[in-house]
């Protein structure tokens, strides 16, 4: 028996998954983390291999890591790291929006502040760099800790960076000498066999490849199984965030639209604003429990546009859009109702826009994050969606990861 691990890197903490030839998971383990440091994840790192269980390491296959998107560093030509790492939310490259901006076409996704292009102009505006200084993500940085390749990537990781995964190119305005750009794989592409001290250190095959990664989100949307054009993931978590596979490549910034490569296909997606954040300013989750089971299914006529606070980015794109939550009826249970039918009014409406824009025909919706176990709301999104709508099988981005390390190795 032969086993495939996925290792996620995610926010708050780390996961490994391994898989057998099956797909069904063999071994699992997860850590939190009190801080986001290159030595936490290299630490975190070990104590993942170290819980997944010897005959399991002894048969490893392939291993591949995914990292939260945009999260970077510096290292130097040895792969120690120079710089505290950038994480996926920090905003510091509104210092050099104006740089930015005059490097990067307009309405392009590494225009935002917290893209690895904007953190990459930080960087060279805030550092003495040498010609052997390298840029990576926290995908890559990782995954050469396992195979000792330094400076590669993958097109999901490096779509920030400006990469262009139709051509296969980095672009033209992408003119930068130092620090050294990272080479750019297809994710899952095999890069090496694991080094022999990590072999030695944690018996693992010296047999086992190592792939190139991904992204925290793009796992989690392998983890559903999705495979074909007009299949999508609804993520219901404190936000709203809308994928759908798409033979047609989508990128439309002024609705926060862009698409990543998946093979042959492109996934297209945007994010809003709405979401579970808005639900827990009224409702506690014992409250939200004993509610929902009392919701009808039918069409609420009260017409909200849930929001925490003024702003939107899909599929309106508005950052002065006010939230609507009135009238606010005494009932609790129409109100629940009336935010939860709103939301799946903003879902459909979002899926419709891609359709609109040239994305493949909707046909089947996954659903992740808290909200997918929420029943009466499930029966609400189909009805707006008018398609079938199922809970993901399986939502973990280590599975996901899992899955796309066994895909590579499965060519060979």
């Amino acid at each position: 028996m032969t086993f495939y691990l996925g290792i996620d890197f995610g926010t708050s903490g780390a996961r490994a998954i391994a898989i057998d030839d099956n797909k069904a998971i063999v071994a699992d383990a997860r850590i939190d983390f009190n801080a986001q440091t290159c030595e936490t994840w290299r630490e975190g790192l070990w104590e993942l291999l170290d819980r997944i269980p010897l005959d399991i390491r002894q048969n490893l296959r392939s291993i591949a890591v995914n990292g939260t998107s945009a999260t970077v560093l510096l290292c130097d030509e040895k792969g120690n790291s120079v710089s505290e790492p950038l994480l996926y939310n920090d905003s510091r490259g509104k210092a050099v929006a104006e740089a930015v901006r005059s490097i990067v076409p307009e309405r392009h996704p590494a225009l935002s502040a917290t893209s690895s292009f904007s953190k990459l102009i930080w960087f060279r505006h805030h550092f003495n760099l040498s010609p052997d200084t390298y840029f990576l993500h926290q995908a890559d940085w990782l995954s050469f800790l396992l195979h000792g390749k330094l400076g590669i990537s993958d097109y999901h990781n490096a779509l920030k960076l400006g990469y262009d995964p139709e051509t296969g190119q980095y672009p033209h305005w992408l003119n930068v000498e130092t620090p050294k750009l990272p080479h750019i794989l297809e994710p899952g592409t095999s890069i090496d066999l694991v080094t022999s001290e990590i072999s030695q250190r944690f018996h693992i095959s010296p047999h086992c490849r190592i792939c190139a990664g991904t992204t925290d989100s793009i796992a989690a949307f392998l983890a559903s199984g999705a495979s074909s054009p007009g299949e999508a993931v609804t993520s219901l978590g404190s936000t709203l965030v809308l994928k759908l596979l798409s033979t047609t490549r989508i990128d439309a910034a002024r609705y926060g639209i862009y698409s990543h490569r998946l093979g042959n296909l492109w996934l297209a997606g945007g994010a809003s604003n709405t979401g579970g954040a808005v639900l827990k300013q009224f409702f506690s989750e014992v409250e939200l429990q004993r509610l929902s089971a009392k919701l009808p299914t039918s069409e609420s006529p009260l017409d909200y546009y849930p929001l925490c606070q003024p702003g939107e980015r899909f599929p309106v794109s508005d950052p002065h859009l006010s939230p609507r939550l009135e009238p606010k009826p005494d009932d609790s249970v129409a109100f629940l109702h009336g935010l939860l039918d709103s939301m799946a009014r903003i879902e459909a409406r979002g899926y419709a826009l891609l359709q609109e824009l040239g994305a493949s025909p909707l046909v089947q919706v996954y659903t992740a994050g808290g909200g997918a176990k929420n029943q009466a709301w499930t029966a609400l999104r189909q009805r707006r969606l008018g398609v079938p709508v199922m809970v993901s099988v399986q939502t973990e981005a280590a599975y996901g990861t899992a899955m796309l390390s066994q895909r590579n190795a499965l060519l060979f």
